[in-house]
């Protein structure tokens, strides 16, 4: 029951820090990467209440996602505290790129506003970064707090 509440809280913190490296990115002007804003506004087909489903659909898709990731990171040998780190990194880079190209090529066409719809290769880069630091905050919280669902793998 532990593993669990930790892979819940994991999911949340590591949810958190990547919709502030994200909102960051957007706040620079280096991309259009609200992204809780966009997902809330998919919802809700406008800007109002947009904030709030997007942090709800999103910390809840954070908690799902992070099962996952707890699994496949707690079943490596963590012999060292980079281990988990850089593994949580390569899920995150591989996320992010599945959930770029899908972004692009379904759900920025249709969206129902129209800043939203403009999605090119910084906004594409952006969520990579989000999701890699959101492995990599996955890895540290696997290796720092007891997560582990039972199995390892015997990699030599």
């Amino acid at each position: 029951m532990l593993t669990v509440l930790n892979t819940v809280l994991a999911g949340l913190v590591a949810t958190l820090g990547m919709s502030t490296i994200m909102y960051s990115i957007h706040a620079l002007g280096l991309a259009n990467a609200d992204m809780v804003r966009a997902l809330g506004s998919l919802m809700t087909k406008g800007k109002k209440n947009a904030m709030l489903a997007g942090f709800i659909s999103h910390l809840i898709s954070g908690i799902m996602f992070a099962f996952p990731y707890a699994i496949i990171i707690s079943a490596f040998p963590q012999t060292s505290f980079a281990a988990p780190l850089a593994l949580g990194a390569l899920l995150g880079l591989f996320h992010g790129f599945v959930f770029s190209f899908a972004m692009i090529a379904l759900v920025a066409e249709n969206h129902p506003l129209e800043e939203y719809r403009k999605v090119g290769v910084s906004v594409a880069v952006a969520h990579i970064a989000g999701h890699i630091a959101y492995g990599v905050l996955i890895g540290l919280l696997v290796y720092a707090l007891p997560i582990s669902y039972g199995f390892q793998l015997n990699i030599q």
